[in-house]
């Protein structure tokens, strides 16, 4: 399957994504200027962390009304796979693709350290290769990673298995002192209604080799291969 790595004036983490992708895991990936709108050659359109436009206004405000975006809505639609990364969560959310908003941290401190994140639901085309329950050590590096929503819509992604990493302790405990950021229910990670586009804020692109402290991110991305793979084989046969 091939990636398209999205990259926005002020993305910063299309190379580390390039990398953990072409490098890592040996597979095809190129890399979509914001201006691009043909996205017909990719598999998985992946929005990187950064900074894009510098943040001006709010983090994603700017991007979402970039060429790039209205393709990435039609290739959603269409059931492509999107993963929105950091930045790319909130270009997500600010888009529409994806409900609520990422706040400033509760201590307003940018936080760059390593977390761990549960998979609470392995039923997703970016945890099919994880086990239920599994612990991931995987690093942030934000400013805004609180994730807010309204108390109604919080229900329906917890009702509907949409929540898919929470921040824990190394054992899995939800904790409040597991969160980095004061997010609500220390959610790290949500999916759209149809499982196709998810947006997290931890950086899995950065914990794919045991040389960087952890390898961790590679289920995610492992999990989006063998999704590609299915995705083809339904096409060819149809």
């Amino acid at each position: 399957m091939k990636f398209g790595i999205v990259v926005f004036p002020g993305t910063w983490s299309d190379r580390d994504c390039y990398h953990a992708v072409t490098e890592v895991l040996h597979q095809p990936a190129g890399f979509v200027w914001h201006q691009d709108t043909d996205l017909s050659s990719y598999g998985c359109i992946v929005l990187p962390g950064g900074f894009s436009y510098g943040d001006y206004l709010r983090p994603g405000a700017i991007a979402r009304f970039s060429p790039v975006m209205s393709a990435v809505e039609r290739f959603s639609a269409e059931g492509g796979l999107v993963l929105g990364i950091c930045n790319g969560f909130q270009i997500l959310c600010e888009t529409g693709l994806l409900p609520g908003m990422l706040m400033p941290n509760s201590h307003l401190e940018y936080r760059c350290q390593w977390t761990h994140i549960k998979v609470e639901s392995i039923q997703t085309p970016f945890t099919n290769r994880c086990s239920p329950g599994q612990v991931l050590r995987v690093p942030i590096s934000h400013y805004e990673g609180n994730y807010y929503t309204d108390d109604e819509t919080l229900s329906e992604l917890e009702a509907g298995g949409r929540v898919v990493f929470r921040y824990t302790t190394p054992e899995g405990e939800v904790t409040p002192e597991a969160n980095p950021n004061g997010t609500l229910h220390n959610i790290a990670g949500i999916t759209n209604r149809d499982g196709n586009v998810l947006g997290m804020m931890p950086h899995p692109e950065r914990a794919c080799d045991d040389l960087l402290g952890s390898a961790d991110g590679l289920p995610i991305f492992r999990s989006l291969m063998a999704s590609g793979a299915k995705l083809l084989h339904s096409s060819a046969r149809a």
